[in-house]
C-alpha cells in the first residue's frame, strides 16, 4: 500500500512539473562571426613599412640615440593570450602597475555606484526568494480572547467568553506553473541585476585605467612643456648675447621671445589638466578630491601592451550586458506563461486546526478541537473587458518581443566594439611607430639647427621651425602612447575581461 502511495505521489509531482502553461526559453539565434575583420588591402600593402619603423635603426646616429623614448614592442609571449579559446582576458595582463592595480582595487569597494549596485542586487534576491516562497503553503498561527453577546428571538440576548486558538494552512497548487513561471522571471531578474553589477564594475575598471592613463600622459605632456620652455629661455639668452655683440637684429630677438610664450602657456594649461585629472581619478575610487600616487611612466606602460594573437567570438558570452540582456529575455519568455496561466482556474486547499472554549481554565482542554478542510477552485471569467485574463497575454507577449530586440541589439553592439578596439590597437601601434620616428628625426634637426645658427651659418627661422615642430611631434608621441593604452582598455573591456581580486 505504501509503495502505490508512493507512486501515485511520485506520478503527481510529474504531472504538476509537466503541467507549466507558456513557451520555454529559447536562445535567439544571432550570427556570430568565425572571424573578425580582416585589416584592408592598402593597409596590408604598409605593414612591412610601420614594422620597419619600429625595428630599423638609423645608422645617421650613434647607437643608442635613435630612439625617442625606450624601445618599443608589443609583448604577444603569454601563453594565456595566444589559444584561440574561450578563456576570458584578464585585466591583470594588460594593467601591470602596481599603483593602478591599487587604484582600481580601492574603487570596486569605496565606488558609490558599485555600493549602489549591490544595494540592488540585494534587492531583487530578496524579491526572488519571497517569490519562490509562494510554492510553498502558508502557514499563520491566530488567537483571539473576547466577549460575545447573541440574542436568540423570544428568550433573549446571551452573553458568553470566547477564547480560540488556530493553525491555518492556505496552499495554491501550481497545476499551471503560474508560479513556477514567475519564480523563473524573478531569478532571471536577479541573474540581470548580477550582471549589471558585473557591468558596472567592468566599466569602472576600464574608467579608473583611462583615467591613470590621462593622468600619466598629462604629467609626460608637462615635463615636455617645461623641458621645452626651458630650451627656449636659453635659446632666447643665447639671442640677447648675440644681439649685445651685434651680431643679429632686434627682429631675431623679439621672434625667439615669442616663441617662449608657447610652451609657458602649455605649461599652465597642463598644469590644470593634472590637477583636474587628479580630481576626477579620485573621485572614481571614492575618495575626495587629492593628490594620486604615480606608478609607471607612460611610455613603460606603452612599452609592453599584451595584445592577444586572436580574440574568439565566443569571448562575447562573457559580456556582462550580453548576459543580462539574454536574462531579461528569459525572464520576459517566463512571464509569458505567467499571463497564460492567470486566465485558467486555480485550484486551493485551505484548512484550520485549533481549540475553542467558552472558559479559559478548558482551553486546550479535552472536547474543545475544531478543524474544517476545503478545497477550492477560482475560474476567471471578465477581467479587463475581455473573458480571462484580457490583455495581460499580449503585454506579456510584446514585452518578450521587445527584450529580444535588445538581446540581439547587444549583442551587434558587442560585435562592433570588438572590431572598433581591434582597429583601434593596431592602427595606434603603427600612428606610435611613425611619430616615434618623427620625434627622433626632429630632434636630430633641432640640433643641427641650433649649431648652424650658433655657427652664423643659417637663420633663427631654421631654429624657431625646429623647436615648434618638436614641440608639436613630443606631444603628438605622448598622444600616440595614451591611444594605444587606451584601446587596450578598450579592448579588454568588449570582451569582457575579468578581474579576479575584485570584492564581491
Amino acid at each position: 500500500m505504501r509503495r502505490i502511495v508512493l507512486l501515485a505521489s511520485v506520478a503527481l509531482i510529474a504531472l504538476v512539473e509537466a503541467c507549466a502553461v507558456g513557451p520555454r526559453y529559447r536562445r535567439s539565434a544571432v550570427g556570430m562571426p568565425d572571424g573578425w575583420r580582416r585589416p584592408a588591402a592598402s593597409e596590408d600593402s604598409l605593414r612591412s613599412f610601420y614594422d620597419s619603423l619600429r625595428t630599423a635603426r638609423d645608422t645617421l646616429l650613434p647607437a643608442g640615440a635613435d630612439t625617442a623614448r625606450v624601445p618599443f614592442a608589443y609583448d604577444t609571449t603569454s601563453p594565456g593570450l595566444r589559444r584561440d579559446s574561450g578563456a576570458a582576458l584578464q585585466w591583470l595582463d594588460l594593467i601591470q602597475d602596481s599603483v593602478l592595480r591599487q587604484l582600481v582595487d580601492t574603487s570596486l569597494r569605496a565606488n558609490r555606484d558599485v555600493r549602489t549596485a549591490l544595494a540592488v542586487v540585494d534587492e531583487f534576491r530578496a524579491q526572488y526568494r519571497a517569490t519562490r516562497g509562494a510554492l510553498l503553503p502558508e502557514l499563520t498561527a491566530n488567537g483571539q480572547a473576547g466577549r460575545n453577546q447573541q440574542v436568540f428571538g423570544t428568550f433573549g440576548s446571551f452573553t458568553y467568553d470566547t477564547y480560540r486558538a488556530t493553525a491555518d494552512l492556505s496552499w495554491e497548487l501550481d497545476l499551471w506553473g503560474r508560479l513556477r513561471r514567475n519564480t523563473s522571471a524573478a531569478r532571471s531578474d536577479l541573474v540581470a541585476r548580477e550582471e549589471d553589477r558585473r557591468a558596472l564594475q567592468l566599466s569602472l575598471i576600464g574608467d579608473v585605467a583611462t583615467a591613470y592613463f590621462d593622468l600619466r600622459a598629462a604629467d609626460l605632456n608637462l615635463a615636455i612643456a617645461r623641458r621645452t620652455l626651458d630650451s627656449r629661455r636659453q635659446t632666447l639668452a643665447l639671442a640677447r648675447q648675440r644681439l649685445d655683440r651685434g651680431l643679429i637684429s632686434e627682429l631675431d630677438v623679439r621672434q625667439f621671445e615669442a616663441d617662449v610664450a608657447t610652451p609657458a602657456a602649455s605649461v599652465a594649461d597642463l598644469e590644470r589638466q593634472v590637477a583636474q585629472q587628479e580630481n576626477a581619478l579620485s573621485v572614481l575610487v571614492g575618495h575626495n578630491p587629492g593628490a594620486i600616487r604615480r606608478g609607471r611612466a607612460l611610455t613603460e606602460m606603452a612599452a609592453s601592451i599584451p595584445v592577444p594573437a586572436g580574440v574568439p567570438s565566443a569571448l562575447l558570452g562573457n559580456r556582462p550586458d550580453v548576459r543580462s540582456a539574454e536574462a531579461a529575455l528569459r525572464g520576459a519568455t517566463a512571464r509569458i506563461g505567467v499571463a497564460q496561466a492567470a486566465w485558467l482556474p486555480t485550484f486551493t486547499i485551505t484548512g484550520q486546526y485549533g481549540t475553542q472554549s467558552t472558559e479559559f481554565s478548558k482551553w486546550f482542554g479535552s472536547g474543545t478541537n475544531i478543524w474544517q478542510a476545503f478545497a477550492g477552485v477560482s475560474i476567471p471569467l471578465f477581467s479587463q473587458g475581455r473573458p480571462g485574463a484580457g490583455e495581460q497575454v499580449n503585454i506579456a507577449q510584446a514585452r518578450a518581443s521587445q527584450a529580444r530586440s535588445r538581446y540581439e541589439q547587444t549583442v551587434l553592439v558587442a560585435l562592433r566594439e570588438v572590431e572598433d578596439a581591434l582597429v583601434g590597437l593596431r592602427t595606434a601601434q603603427d600612428r606610435s611607430a611613425a611619430q616615434e620616428r618623427q620625434v627622433i628625426a626632429l630632434r636630430r634637426a633641432l640640433e643641427l639647427a641650433t649649431m648652424r645658427y650658433q655657427n652664423g651659418v643659417s637663420s633663427y627661422l631654421d631654429v624657431l621651425d625646429a623647436q615648434r615642430g618638436l614641440f608639436g611631434a613630443e606631444l603628438a608621441l605622448t598622444q600616440a602612447e595614451r591611444d594605444q593604452l587606451v584601446a587596450a582598455v578598450q579592448l579588454y573591456r568588449a570582451v569582457g575581461a575579468g578581474w579576479p581580486a575584485a570584492k564581491q
